[in-house]
């Protein structure tokens, strides 16, 4: 829900309940749930997203990713060997890829002591600052990419991956 709407936890799960995804969890108040589904993100993603219109009234963009992609984005994130202290470390999932010519408006703007690699549909961060005192929030993603984006903390991420791969080992 990326801090647009408020909802409460048991009202999402009943919505991925009533589009019968029934083993949804949702991740502290944040707007992440994790779940198992078969097919296409994108198309499970506007499932979502026209479930959450219909049942909470609210219009909001959904992500989805799986627990391989999310597992893949952790791997490849270029900051995470250098930093002491991971809190400092932000990925902005993008629903699309994004437009070259934005990419390279935002890494123009991105200064010292910020970091930022833009990697196929993530942009990894480093913000030693902390993410409210930085120019790369996800707001200004979403303006300089042209992509609805959501931007997660490291701590998220890792742990949105290990119930995902809890769930993945599940069902095997």
């Amino acid at each position: 829900m990326g801090g647009r709407a408020k909802v409460k936890m048991d009202a999402l799960r009943a919505v991925f309940a009533s589009i019968g995804i029934d083993d949804a969890q949702t991740y502290l108040q944040s707007g992440n749930v994790v779940f198992a589904a078969d097919g296409d993100g994108q198309k499970l993603a506007a499932t979502i997203e026209a479930g959450i219109a219909e049942q909470l009234e609210m219009q909001v963009p959904v992500l989805v990713r799986s627990g391989a992609e999310l597992a893949k984005a952790i791997d490849r994130n270029p900051f995470v060997k250098d930093v002491k202290d991971t809190a400092s470390l932000y990925i902005t999932f993008l629903a699309a890829k994004p437009d070259p010519a934005g990419v390279k408006r935002i890494l123009a703007e991105a200064g010292p002591p910020d970091r930022i690699a833009v990697l196929g549909l993530e942009a990894h961060l480093d913000i030693p600052a902390g993410y409210g005192r930085t120019k790369l929030n996800n707001a200004q993603f979403e303006r300089r990419l042209g992509v609805v984006a959501t931007t997660r903390n490291w701590r998220t991420v890792t742990t949105l991956a290990e119930m995902a791969a809890q769930i993945e080992s599940r069902l095997s």
